[in-house]
């Protein structure tokens, strides 16, 4: 089965550098500071980038993520509830935009 993502693009993550060294490293700074042990701990943060992978669609980071989230104790009972809390925030989100919808119809109809 092809896939327009090619799995062996992601070992090529820090080469987005090689065309823009200076903002590459600024970035590469604050991702390694962000998932830095902090009021959050780095598993707590590797569930939160799991879920968000799942929601912005990127297979790079699921592939990564479920990695990195198995090798720091989530088991798959958590790393689903975590998706599903993703999936919920965003159906969330897409249905509160209707709201607009509603008010613009109303509108309209007068």
């Amino acid at each position: 089965m092809s896939s327009y993502y090619n799995p062996a693009d992601l070992a090529k993550f820090g080469k987005i550098s090689d065309w823009q060294p200076e903002m590459g490293r600024k970035f590469f700074d604050y991702y390694g500071e962000v998932f830095k042990e902090g009021a959050l701990s780095e598993r707590e943060k590797s569930l939160i980038a799991l879920a968000v992978a799942h929601v912005v669609q990127c297979p790079y980071c699921i592939d990564a993520y479920t990695s990195d989230a198995l090798q720091k104790g989530v088991d798959e009972t958590e790393m689903m509830e975590a998706v599903h809390v993703g999936a919920a925030i965003k159906g969330g989100a897409t249905l509160v935009h209707a709201t607009m919808m509603m008010n613009k119809a109303k509108e309209l109809s007068m």
